[in-house]
């Protein structure tokens, strides 16, 4: 079998060298020619509890043809600058929302499948990541494509796969997590555990879930059960872990703030829904971005 992984990242690394390590012809792929070079002679570090592995994918710096799967993990602002040359399927587990429906409008719907992955891991330096929790990574149909040899590359690999037939439930239901967790933990500047440990900031985290959890409604998202609680328990699991956003505001990147809490935003806006919480993090953030 034949896979591909975008975005040379904490979780791209993660996902890739899990998957060559498991015996899958694996790419993995990165928009930079010379990092590319480097990751291809060094390989991917993982450290783990039970020990440390080095994995040797395949790394270019173009999407390869006549693969069985690609896994998109870039960040979200840069999907519109891919291309994908054949008919592979394709599975977005990127933070935030908006990527599978640009998905869909560049490759047809047919060839997408999409999910979620509670996978924590930590981008150490260049190719060499910490897998600091593990977590199920969550994958469906978006309208017709089968998910069946996504699911065995996944599952070959060690991964915990669970495949859904509502895939859009469990992207919001990351969204309302992300949407509180990330923001807070970039502009405190604290691993995720910590916000349960700061009574105010526990209080917004569990403000901000809400507010994303009515505009999911507006969008015919209901949950039978507590995001908020649901919200603390990944606080509790990935305590140690430093979430996405922040390692972006430290390393001085671009942070995926606009297609979560922007993108809710947008959302909200649409269906006239207050969010100010929401508001005031997201322009927090993107004033980190701007400094």
């Amino acid at each position: 079998m034949k896979v591909a992984v975008i975005g040379p990242g904490a979780m791209g690394c993660l996902f890739a060298a899990k998957l060559a390590n498991s015996g899958t012809h694996t790419t993995l792929v990165d928009y930079r020619p010379d990092r590319a070079s480097r990751l291809q002679k060094s390989g991917i570090t993982v450290q783990e509890a039970g020990g440390t592995f080095t994995a040797k994918p395949t790394v270019l710096a173009h999407v390869p043809e006549g693969q069985h799967l690609v896994i998109v993990l870039t960040k979200a602002y840069s999907l519109k600058n891919l291309q994908f040359r054949d008919s592979s399927p394709i599975l977005t587990l990127q933070n935030g929302l908006g990527n599978i429906e640009t998905l869909c409008s560049m490759v047809g719907s047919a060839r997408v499948l999409a999910g979620v992955t509670c996978e924590a891991s930590t981008l150490l330096s260049e190719g060499h990541v910490k897998h600091v929790a593990a977590g199920p990574t969550i994958i469906g149909s978006w309208t017709s494509c089968p998910p069946k040899v996504a699911q065995e590359a996944l599952d070959k690999a060690g991964f915990q796969v669970e495949v859904t037939e509502a895939p859009g439930q469990r992207v919001w239901e990351k969204v309302a997590i992300n949407a509180a967790i990330n923001p807070l933990t970039a502009l405190i500047g604290v691993p995720n555990g910590k916000l349960l440990e700061m009574r105010e900031v526990r209080q917004l985290m569990r403000d901000l879930v809400v507010e994303t959890a009515k505009v999911a409604a507006t969008e015919g998202y209901k949950f039978g059960y507590s995001l908020v609680e649901r919200t603390e328990e990944v606080c509790r699991e990935t305590a140690d872990n430093i979430s996405s956003m922040l390692q972006d505001v430290r390393a001085g990147k671009r942070t995926e703030i606009d297609a979560i809490c922007g993108e809710v935003l947008r959302r909200a806006q649409l269906a006239s829904l207050a969010t100010p919480r929401t508001r005031v993090v997201w322009q927090l953030v993107k004033g980190l971005e701007q400094r």
